[in-house]
Formats: C-alpha cells, sequence, structure tokens
C-alpha cells in the first residue's frame, strides 16, 4: 500500500489546518486585529455580609418603610402603587433587625391601578450660544421637580442622539414620567402656559408634554423572620451570594499572585490562558471560560458573583476587554 499520501488528502489537511489556525485568530483578535482578554477584577467586602444587606428603616429611600414593616410584622396590608416597598429584590435582598430577629423585607404584587401621568420630552433644537437659538428658561430656574425632569429627559434625548446611554429605571417612554402629586402641582413645565424650550448644559431643548396611560402594579409590603442570629443570618447571605470558597494556602505561588493582582488593578490574559489563571477559573468554578469561548457556550449574564479567600469576602467580575467584545 502507497504510504505516500495523495494530493487532494494533502490539500484537505492543508485547508483543515489552515481554517484551524484561522479560527483559533478569529477567537483571539477582533476585527481590526486586536487582541481579546479575559480579565478578572476582585473587589475586597469590607465586614461580614450582614452589615451591608441589614438596613436601618429610618434611613432608607422612602419615609414610608418604618410604617410598611410596622404594618407588615402586625399582619395588616400596606400597600404602595408602582414603587416597591423597600426597594428589595431577590438580586438585591434587604433585611431589618427588630427585638433581636432577622427579617426578609419584600413586597408581592395583589392589583393592577390604570392612570394617567404626564411624560416630559426633550428635544434637541440649537446650540444656546447660536444665533438663531429660541429663548428658553434655564434649568436652574426651574423647580426642584422639573430640574429632575429635565436631567433625566436630557439623557433620553442624549441617547436618541447617539451620544450616550440612557440610564435604565429613570428614563421611561424615552422621557420623564411625573408621579409626584406634589410636583405635578409645583411644575412650571407641565402648565398651559409652561415655557417651550429650556436650556441644560449649553443646548436648547424643545419642550414636549403629554399625557399618557400606564397600568402600574400595586404592593402589599411583607417581613418574613429568617434568622435570630447575626451568625445565622451570615449563613443565608453566603449560602445565597457566595459562588467559590478557597483558601490561600490551596493556591499556587501563581494563582496568588493573578488574585492579589485582580485585587490591585485587575489582571488580564490572552487565551490559551497561563497555568496560574487556569487555576484560579477553576478555583472560582468558571470552568466555562477555559476554551476562550464562552459566547458559545455558556455567556448567560448572571447577577453577583462572590467568592470567600482566606475569610475575606470578594465581589468578582470576568469580562473579555478587546477584539470583538470591546
Amino acid at each position: 500500500m502507497d504510504a505516500t499520501p495523495s494530493r487532494r488528502r494533502f490539500l484537505t489537511a492543508t485547508l483543515a489546518a489552515g481554517a484551524a489556525v484561522t479560527a483559533g485568530c478569529t477567537d483571539a483578535l477582533g476585527s481590526e486585529g486586536t487582541e481579546r482578554e479575559l480579565e478578572l477584577h476582585l473587589s475586597r467586602e469590607d465586614g461580614p455580609l450582614h452589615e451591608s444587606f441589614v438596613v436601618d428603616l429610618a434611613e432608607t429611600r422612602s419615609p414610608d418603610d418604618e410604617d410598611a414593616f410596622a404594618a407588615a410584622v402586625n399582619g395588616e396590608a400596606y400597600t404602595t402603587q408602582y414603587r416597591r416597598p423597600f426597594y428589595s429584590t431577590a438580586e438585591d435582598p434587604k433585611y431589618v433587625e427588630h427585638e433581636g430577629t432577622y427579617y426578609r423585607l419584600g413586597a408581592v404584587v395583589v392589583d393592577e391601578v390604570a392612570v394617567t401621568r404626564p411624560v416630559l420630552r426633550l428635544s434637541t433644537v440649537a446650540d444656546a450660544d447660536a444665533e438663531d437659538a429660541p429663548d428658553g428658561i434655564a434649568m436652574e430656574a426651574l423647580p426642584d421637580a422639573d430640574r429632575r425632569a429635565v436631567r433625566v429627559a436630557y439623557f433620553a434625548a442624549r441617547a436618541r442622539g447617539n451620544e450616550g446611554g440612557a440610564p435604565q429605571g429613570l428614563v421611561q417612554r424615552g422621557g420623564y414620567v411625573y408621579r409626584d402629586t406634589d410636583a405635578i402641582a409645583a411644575s412650571e413645565l407641565l402648565g398651559s402656559d409652561g415655557p417651550d424650550h429650556v436650556t441644560h448644559r449649553e443646548t436648547v431643548y424643545a419642550v414636549e408634554v403629554t399625557r399618557e396611560r400606564f397600568h402600574e402594579p400595586v404592593y402589599r409590603a411583607t417581613a418574613e423572620p429568617v434568622a435570630e442570629s447575626p451568625e445565622r443570618l451570615e449563613a443565608i447571605l453566603r449560602a445565597k451570594f457566595v459562588d467559590a470558597r478557597f483558601s490561600r494556602e490551596d493556591r499556587s505561588q501563581a494563582a496568588r499572585d493573578v488574585l492579589r493582582e485582580a485585587e490591585t488593578d485587575g489582571y488580564s490574559e490572552p487565551h490559551p490562558y497561563s497555568d496560574g489563571f487556569r487555576e484560579v477559573l477553576v478555583a472560582l468554578h468558571e470552568r466555562a471560560y477555559l476554551d476562550g469561548n464562552i459566547e458559545k457556550d455558556a455567556g448567560i449574564e448572571r447577577g453577583r458573583r462572590m467568592v470567600l479567600y482566606d475569610g475575606t469576602y470578594f465581589d468578582y467580575r470576568l469580562r473579555f476587554t478587546g477584539g470583538t467584545d470591546a
């Protein structure tokens, strides 16, 4: 049997090898030839977790939270429209200590209400110093509620001009939604004789006010007892947030160096990764990153990720920089 490979076999093997090399380069390099790297950041959490998650109701974002908690503990219904009591979610839970017991704060949707709300939208007209720029009231001359509305509507207008993103949760329906009764009553922008233009950041914007229908949830505040000691609450929080646990003694010197640099300035490497970086990824249970191709096999966004390293909590973040993910 002739051991010499045929020309067809040779070409097939050569093309396959070339494709593999090209695929590897595409995986590591972006469209502009910049090298893609995986970056690890560690952020130290000062103190035990329960100190970050237990809140003082007198200092929370809503002045009604104390009343909401008192009602929930006594088995009474306390409801809010649109605003979630305590701003406590599964991703960012809040707890409170009351008479030696720790309660998990929350809310459930119990109804829906249809309501009409004023919506402020801004659109760019001209630079404030342009000769043909119309006169506009300065944002600083408006009432407090209007100033907030202009700041938020400005983000939406800026995003439409592709000059920056709009913050989620603030911008709604391409502008700012007035929900506070006192703010609506005090507003100059919402009045029938309100200004047609407003000036903000050296730009004149046209003012558009519409009144639109919203269907808003009604929340009932909840408070569930979960622990009788800070140690028990700490265990609950560890179980929820900590993905990995290991000590310095368990890691090689190369892995320790990676972790130390990740905490200071962040640590990054192109694929294929060094032994030290691979060891860290395995210890974090992030094996899907090892082949450098996580977008195809494990690219699902996750919430907060934490590691307990040598008895200290760290938030950690993994992201690609450079290449196609820049």
